[in-house]
């Protein structure tokens, strides 16, 4: 019996030992898990926003494509010209029109306009000499106030301006007291279509007159009085 006591506590002793085991286990199992599904979490979070990331690179560069290719196709479209809803205006009038939405990109920039001066229809520009009855033109040109950034802003506006407009010159120096503030003096030309029927009438008139002024040549030539001969006689080249 005494023999069978001690294969007993043996026995006791290793399944003591063995469940010991089991609930290590169990429990390392219990703790690991969790660490597990957190890592695994991690890796598929890391694979979704990596796939996201470049999803994302990958629009970026389609909208960058898309940016330049509409630049370039912005480059090559002309400008339309400035035409007023109302017809029969006078330069100035029409011409109020366009530079409110100039005077309004200087306001949105932050740009002070010290003083403005006007030329209307110049007698030097292109299109007053050559088809002035199509356009209203107008010289404007403008004394401002302004820093780098707004200056900058303001000169990408107006080169991307819907309307045909021409900056004749620009001058720019720095402020002697403040030289991050800039003195500017710009010269822009403005151009307004006239409306069709002021357009038709003003043509005719310049034909009507370009023809008057021809004919009034040809009748200046017509009445230059003919060679006589001196003192009265034969010219010399009829007694050859």
């Amino acid at each position: 019996m005494e023999k069978y006591s001690v294969y007993i506590k043996k026995f006791q002793i290793a399944i003591a030992i063995l469940a010991f085991a089991i609930i290590a286990v169990i429990a390392m199992i219990v703790k690991t898990v969790p660490e597990v599904q957190k890592i695994i979490q991690i890796q598929e979070d890391y694979k979704a926003k990596t796939a996201s990331l470049a999803d994302a690179e990958r629009k970026l560069a389609d909208l960058k494509a898309d940016a330049l290719r509409k630049e370039a196709e912005d480059e090559n479209v002309a400008k339309i010209f400035f035409k007023p809803i109302t017809e029969g205006l006078d330069t100035e009038a029409a011409i109020s029109d366009e530079f409110a939405e100039i005077l309004q990109i200087m306001r949105n920039n932050k740009i002070k306009v010290r003083s403005v001066n006007y030329d209307y229809d110049p007698k030097d520009d292109n299109f007053v000499k050559n088809i002035p009855y199509k356009y209203h033109v107008c010289r404007i040109t403008a004394e401002m106030i302004a820093n780098y950034g707004s200056l900058a802003s303001f000169l990408r506006e107006v080169y991307k301006h819907e309307h045909f407009l021409d900056m004749a010159k620009i001058e720019i120096v720095p402020y002697d007291k403040n030289k991050k503030i800039l003195l500017v003096s710009l010269e822009i030309k403005l151009y307004a279509q006239k409306d069709a029927a002021t357009a038709a009438r003003e043509e005719a008139a310049a034909d009507a007159a370009a023809k008057a002024q021809a004919d009034a040549a040809g009748t200046n030539n017509n009445n230059v009085p003919s060679p006589q001969p001196a003192n009265g006689g034969v010219s010399p080249e009829a007694s050859e």
